[in-house]
């Protein structure tokens, strides 16, 4: 029986690792993404270009930004082709830092209210 098992030579350098059966995407799916982030960019442009105030404009910006950075981690970070451990490793953290900055802006909301109600308002 013939040993079918490729050895490397002692000495020889080491073949690049799957150049040849390496995924690449293609160019149509970067260009889509390059437009989205174009459109949403120009979403956001708009909310102010209109003239729009208050909680609905901040609310738009913020959530056409947070889908500019979805697309921009998803798809030219390559998280969207990672393994769901890595996904929850890097994205984790930073979403519970803003559940507790979250957390801690309403606490400091109460606190001012009752600091308002019960200490008065500056008479």
């Amino acid at each position: 029986m013939a040993d079918t098992t490729a050895h490397a030579e002692v000495g020889a350098p080491a073949a690049a690792p799957g150049h040849a059966d390496t995924p690449h995407h293609p160019i149509k799916l970067y260009l889509a993404v390059w437009g989205w982030l174009f459109v949403l960019s120009a979403c956001s442009y708009l909310v102010d270009y209109i003239g729009l105030h208050g909680w609905l404009r901040w609310t738009l910006i913020v959530l056409f930004m947070l889908l500019k950075a979805g697309l921009i981690v998803a798809i030219f970070m390559h998280m969207a082709w990672e393994r769901l451990t890595l996904i929850y490793a890097i994205l984790l953290p930073p979403l519970l830092v803003m559940v507790f900055v979250g957390i801690m802006a309403s606490e400091a909301n109460y606190t001012l209210l009752t600091r308002v109600l019960y200490y008065g308002g500056g008479n």
